[in-house]
């Protein structure tokens, strides 16, 4: 099973950028969006952005997803 994660990005240097997930940050590659902007939200899946989001459907899906770890 594959798990894609939404994050927002917060800063882009070339082809990589830094994500925000809650508090945690990484940082991925966006070669494969590369018309992305930074305050964007996107899906990370093995260290790639592979798809955007908008802000409402990535809050809904780490809220889902906080509830489930909780749980």
């Amino acid at each position: 099973m594959c798990l894609g994660v939404p994050g927002r990005v917060e800063k882009i240097q070339g082809d990589r950028a830094e994500v925000s997930f809650g508090s945690l940050r990484a940082q991925v590659s966006v070669a494969l969006l590369p018309q992305v902007q930074v305050g964007e939200f996107v899906i990370v899946h093995a260290g790639f952005a592979i798809e955007r989001v908008d802000q409402a459907e990535a809050e809904d899906t780490l809220r889902l997803l906080g509830e489930i770890s909780a749980g």
